[in-house]
């Protein structure tokens, strides 16, 4: 069964996730960027404080929004690692050095921490053949999610179903965890769920549209209940690829 990924702004919004019971709370400061960061010793706080909760969910942070220069990316990857957060998230874009970032982590790879790359829908080609899908396995990742640097659109604008359950397909014949995330509504959950990623990422949905807001309970309520294939949602007809000049 498909989970799901909860982005927070701060701690201050937790308890109200946390009803929703999301199986993934992803520490990511939205009004700093795709993937903003929040501070290493805020994301080391809160892995002490929801570690001692029962059935706290699975904890995942950001390095922030950095070029792709390997001698960033890999101490921003580390800092946030040293925190003890579960998973690490890295965003990846096709301009710069990716190859050379994701060789510089896989060090960190063998010394367990659980990478997670973010592929930028809007950014690479919408073909997972042109995503360093195999460089990340070979590397040690624990996973790789497709998400959207631009918020002014969804994930399901840049990439039709059809190529995102290629996408999944060859992420987890390469031994990844799957996720597909960026600007996702409660329409799109029967579709993508049909798709069968490990996760979906959240943040617009459950702020009632608005990623900058806070969270909103109900509208987390109803992300939660579609997840469930609870009634109620109805799927959206299948988008047409999008067209390229």
């Amino acid at each position: 069964m498909t989970g799901w990924l909860a982005s927070v702004a701060d701690a201050a919004e937790i308890p109200l996730i946390l009803p929703a019971a999301p199986d993934i709370l992803d520490l990511k400061e939205p009004s700093a960027g795709a993937l903003g960061a929040w501070a290493v010793d805020d994301i080391a706080a809160t892995v002490r404080d929801l570690t001692v909760l029962p059935g706290c969910p699975r904890l995942s942070a950001t390095i922030g929004d950095h070029p792709m220069r390997p001698e960033i990316v890999e101490p921003a990857t580390r800092r946030v690692a040293g925190t003890g957060v579960d998973f690490v998230k890295i965003g990846f874009a096709p301009d710069g050095a990716p190859d050379r970032c994701i060789d510089a982590l896989a060090p960190l790879a063998a010394e367990g921490v659980q990478l997670v790359a973010v592929l930028f829908a809007d950014l690479w080609p919408p073909d997972p053949g042109c995503l360093p899908i195999d460089r990340l396995a070979s590397a040690g990742f624990r996973g790789a999610m497709l998400d959207t640097a631009g918020k002014r659109h969804g994930l399901r604008h840049y990439w039709h179903d059809a190529q995102l359950s290629s996408f999944v397909c060859c992420t987890r014949a390469h031994g990844l965890l799957t996720g597909l995330a960026g600007s996702l509504r409660v329409a799109d959950i029967p579709a993508l769920s049909a798709l069968s990623p490990d996760y979906l990422g959240f943040r617009g949905a459950l702020c009632g549209g608005e990623r900058t807001a806070g969270i909103d309970p109900q509208a987390a309520a109803r992300v939660a209940a579609a997840i469930a294939g609870l009634p109620g949602v109805t799927p959206p007809p299948r988008p047409s690829p999008p067209s390229r000049s």
